[in-house]
């Protein structure tokens, strides 16, 4: 756990960090609550122009004195050096994976509690739709809100960012998409390679007749069974092809990634969104079996082609974090599928959906006010972490997000007893897929603008609140209760997430509840 108290800026490290990473005030793109456009000490722009043009440092708040905060007045001593860099700046990857809440939930069902490295807050948290506003083209919205919990000072905060929605079927460019399938003995459990071939036969009708198709299987080695193929007048090659697999030998995960991207380069569309499915229970013990040395063989087919990973998770024996690792550094994301419906979800909804991308490499910064604001904690995103002075260097890899999507990010706020005013500014910066011009939106919250209550306040903050602190719990010591702020036990939480799912009448939140009780029950 890792929690960050804030400091006023020393001396020219103000001066420094607002140069290279502070955010500015944008306009707010949400109306979820309590996102304001306020006034705030670090300045307002950064809207979703064009982005490439300097960004103006922000102002800087005067003390009593006159003086800027932390001015040196003559002779005083530089603390440059010795001085830690002011850490109310918290930056990371926009991250839409859902893998580990499903597979948790598969677990869970199975009667046993999830191991905690499988846990990752941000996939239970991002599991859930919300109603942020929606940008009216490309690019992002940005909703900041939050509400007090029960432990005096402290409060969570949430930070929303939406695409705009889906192209109605037919309306979006075509695709190209190399399904890599993994056929070793493993994934003959049922539930496994059958959900799979069920799951891709029905989004085989699903696609367009413009839409292309490969695929390739691997066991011990790796197999292109059907290239690149249009899918108008062919479907029932596609499905011929589908029907033939037959799981045999051992689990050359690093082949079948190699031998997809060759097939997905060979079958390249230009002006189409050029994919690989990999679909595996990753328990990768053939060959590579490390995530860095299988995407260093296919590097260049990445990054020169632009073509991204889209990981399947599948069985209840799985390698998640070999897959999770996979698909972040493949610059896609992942999903678990755990039984038919999950696989009619993903397969005939969520990927022909979100085919298209509306952003590269997207990150996002919040700056907390060290004068509202004592000390934060951002649930999860461990491993999406981001230096705060690379969150405008355009080298460094971020998150690719498409239409449709929602991300949300949480974070336990302490704020200094009797603080009013300006809380934070959330930024996200992007590429746009296909000109690579940066741009950027912000949003920012006051203190105003937390409500009362988690409990008591808008449906997706509380459902927020829910599946963080659902998390927090399974990754604790005790297995039953979390270290946020405000964190009730799996008894007390069972009970606030039955009252919100009676309360939403959302199919979602009710399978969380039961989730919760099926925890309380094993631990």
């Amino acid at each position: 756990m890792r929690w960050h108290r804030t400091r006023r800026p020393v001396g020219i490290l103000v001066a420094l960090t607002a140069a290279s990473g502070l955010l500015l005030s944008g306009c707010s793109g949400g109306n979820d609550g309590g996102s304001k456009a306020g006034d705030s000490s670090y300045g307002r722009g950064g809207g979703g122009g064009g982005g490439a043009a300097p960004l103006p440092a922000p102002d800087r708040p005067r003390g009593p004195d006159g003086r800027y905060d932390g001015e040196r007045r003559e002779g005083e001593q530089d603390s440059r050096d010795i001085a830690p860099a002011p850490d109310y700046l918290s930056t990371f990857a926009l991250d839409v994976d859902t893998a580990s809440y499903g597979y948790a939930r598969r677990t869970l069902a199975e009667g046993r509690l999830p191991d905690p490295s499988t846990v990752r807050p941000e996939e239970f948290v991002n599991s859930f739709r919300q109603d942020y506003e929606r940008p009216g083209g490309d690019g992002f919205t940005v909703t900041v809100d939050g509400a007090r919990t029960e432990e005096e000072d402290w409060s969570l905060v949430r930070v929303g960012l939406a695409t705009r929605p889906a192209e109605p079927s037919g309306e979006r460019p075509p695709a190209a998409l190399t399904f890599v399938i993994d056929i070793s003995g493993s994934m003959a459990e049922p539930g496994r390679l059958d959900l799979a071939q069920e799951s891709l036969g029905t989004m085989t009708d699903r696609l367009l007749d413009d839409d292309s198709v490969a695929l390739v299987t691997f066991s011990d080695e790796a197999e292109t069974v059907l290239p690149m193929t249009r899918l108008g007048g062919n479907r029932g090659e596609i499905h011929d092809a589908v029907r033939s697999l037959e799981p045999t030998d051992s689990t050359n995960l690093g082949a079948g990634v190699k031998t997809g991207y060759e097939t997905a380069v060979e079958g390249l569309r230009r002006g189409a969104t050029n994919r690989v499915v990999l679909v595996s229970d990753a328990l990768a013990n053939t060959g590579e079996t490390d995530a860095d040395g299988i995407l260093e063989r296919i590097a260049d087919s990445r990054r020169e082609y632009g073509i991204t990973l889209f990981g399947v998770g599948v069985g209840s024996d799985y390698g998640d974090a070999l897959m999770e690792r996979l698909a972040d550094r493949g610059d896609g994301h992942t999903v678990y599928v755990s039984d038919e419906e999950d696989a009619r979800q993903v397969f005939s909804e969520q990927l022909p959906r979100n085919i298209e991308l509306t952003a590269r490499d997207a990150k996002a910064q919040v700056a907390f006010d060290p004068e509202t604001v004592a000390e934060f904690r951002l649930v999860g995103y461990d491993n999406r972490r981001v230096a705060d002075e690379d969150f405008r260097d355009d080298r460094v890899d971020g998150g690719e997000v498409g239409p449709g999507h929602t991300v949300t990010a949480l974070y336990a706020v302490r704020t200094r007893p009797g603080a009013e005013g300006h809380l934070a500014t959330a930024t996200v910066r992007w590429l746009d897929p296909d000109s690579r011009t940066p741009h950027e939106e912000a949003g920012d919250l006051e203190t105003d603008g937390l409500a009362g209550s988690v409990w008591r306040g808008r449906r997706g903050l509380a459902v927020t609140a829910t599946a963080a602190y659902f998390a927090d719990a399974l990754r604790s010591p005790d297995r039953r209760h979390g270290a946020l702020p405000g964190a009730p036990g799996l008894g007390e939480l069972s009970e606030r997430a039955g009252s919100l799912a009676e309360r939403t009448e959302d199919e979602d939140v009710r399978e969380l509840a039961e989730a919760i009780r099926a925890a309380d029950r094993l631990d």
